[in-house]
């Protein structure tokens, strides 16, 4: 389970965890205080994916045992080291995690060997124990392990290591862009803001500050802010970090060829194969969202040959193999990625490809994905995380209706973003109340953001309030920027059209 959050836990750098260039060590070698022993024995990979596996398997029997359950089963597949990149983000679902805010962009420790270096800063803070600047490093490098595996465990210990450099070094910068990236990761994004605010006041020019401050105002939905501040992080930190956050801003704002120039730019300039990776599959990301599936495909073909590990960019290109036509490819390439790290994006797409190859024993094959979904919701709340806005995205279509609005209606009130009024609109409409939900769905389209789900979202709420005409073309409208958008969203966008033209 994830260890204990408590300020009373001895400040030293997790020296008594398993350290993180290896596979973590099995819930057997935990210690009472939540702490892994060094000496516990390690599963090979064969064996955490097959644990994985088994949980898969084991969801029929799932739905029946209370959510708390599900989250231990698969908190034993998070210690075990069997989940890694990705992570439901606020972009919607899958890849979109590439802009996901609180994300550590490629540079410092992430050009490397993360786990190494996290090794490396706990070897050297044994000997160094007041070396602030390391405490700092090492509280972010856990943020980024935390999104890199899908482990909210590494939350509480990154806030630990961010609190000793901030007790040592009272208001340095390194440490309060790192309280700024773990607020964002957590998805407190007020927080976020505060804590980059204060690390710039410090030091205007710090990067991690500056690209945190950028991710907090598009997940508040403040989009003139983020441009304002991504024009500023521009003149003093241009980089890959900086770039990929402002094409990002211009994509949410409908200005796709500015966006995807950027991005150009960025990869020509990158030479990493972490920066590659990272960049390239932005450029998918933004090409299959524009339905353009060839061109999405070379762009995580050229993510992969940097990284061929690089989760976003597998993920991405089963979706875009799914979209192309080529579903078996798709379902083999996100089995691969849930039985590895099962994440609420993945599952979802993976859940959604079963139901609608329709094969026997399919639909409880997407259910157990679906309660995969819960148990990860649970382990992240434990873990300090907010997830309304994924539980809101999931239950929706895959499980409590009622759940799925509350959660949405929670996430509205904290931030007013094109992600949460969509969100919002369709757990509305999903509970049978469409007139309330239209000028959310109304709001999630009106910045101009090129997104065939939330088009699709508005012509069905337009059709439930008896606007037909408007329900056609936003329909259509979504069917011709990404005709692949979502396996059972594309063909009830398909089919509600002819409906509508038969009751004429």
């Amino acid at each position: 389970m994830p260890p204990r959050t408590t300020d009373s836990t001895p400040e030293r750098p997790d020296d008594d965890r398993a350290p993180s260039t290896d596979p973590e060590p099995e819930i057997t070698g935990e210690r009472e205080d939540g702490a892994r022993s060094e000496s516990a024995p390690e599963p090979g990979v064969d064996q955490r994916v097959a644990a994985v596996r088994r949980a898969s398997d084991g969801g029929r029997r799932w739905r029946s045992l209370h959510l708390a359950g599900c989250a231990v089963l698969l908190a034993v597949a998070v210690t075990g080291g069997a989940i890694a990149v990705g992570g439901v983000q606020d972009r919607g679902a899958g890849v979109d995690a590439v802009s996901a805010a609180g994300a550590l962009s490629p540079g410092d420790l992430a050009r490397g060997d993360l786990d190494a270096g996290i090794a490396s800063l706990q070897k050297h803070l044994r000997a160094q124990p007041k070396d602030y600047g390391s405490w700092a490093t090492l509280g972010v490098a856990y943020v980024e392990q935390a999104r890199t595996k899908g482990d909210p465990s590494r939350y509480p210990q990154a806030q630990r290591a961010l609190k000793r450099s901030l007790g040592l070094e009272p208001g340095n910068d390194q440490a309060l862009a790192g309280q700024a990236a773990l607020a964002a990761a957590r998805h407190d994004f007020p927080g976020a803001l505060t804590h980059a605010d204060r690390a710039l006041k410090q030091n205007p020019y710090n990067e991690r500050a500056l690209c945190t401050r950028i991710d907090a105002l598009v997940e508040l939905g403040r989009y003139d802010d983020a441009a304002k501040a991504a024009d500023i992080a521009d003149d003093r930190r241009p980089g890959i970090p900086v770039f990929t956050r402002y094409a990002y801003v211009h994509e949410l704002r409908g200005d796709v060829r500015t966006a995807r120039e950027v991005l150009e730019r960025a990869l020509s300039s990158a030479h990493a194969p972490a920066d590659v990776a990272y960049v390239a599959t932005a450029l998918g990301q933004l090409a299959w969202n524009q339905g353009e599936y060839k061109r999405a495909l070379g762009h995580y073909a050229r993510a992969l040959a940097a990284d061929d590990a690089y989760l976003p960019a597998l993920e991405g290109r089963a979706r875009a193999q799914a979209a192309s036509g080529d579903r078996k490819a798709a379902v083999r390439g996100l089995e691969q990625v849930v039985a590895r790290f099962p994440l609420p994006g993945p599952l979802v797409a993976l859940g959604e490809l079963y139901e609608d190859r329709g094969a026997d024993g399919d639909r409880a094959k997407a259910g157990d994905q679906y309660a995969l979904v819960d148990a990860w919701t649970a382990l992240a709340r434990a873990g300090g995380a907010n997830t309304d806005l994924e539980t809101a995205l999931a239950a929706a279509d895959h499980g409590d209706k009622k759940e799925a609005l509350r959660a949405a209606r929670a996430e509205w009130d904290r931030r007013h973003s094109v992600h949460t009024a969509d969100a919002l609109a369709w757990a509305l409409h999903v509970n049978g109340r469409d007139e309330e939900a239209l000028p959310y769905a109304r709001r999630a389209t009106a910045t101009g953001y090129r997104n065939a789900v939330f088009l699709y979202h508005r012509g069905v709420i337009e059709r439930a309030t008896g606007d037909e005409r408007g329900a056609r073309s936003h329909l259509k409208a979504a069917l011709d920027l990404n005709p692949g958008f979502s396996p059972l969203g594309a063909r009830e966008a398909r089919t509600t059209p002819k409906d509508l033209e038969g009751n004429r």
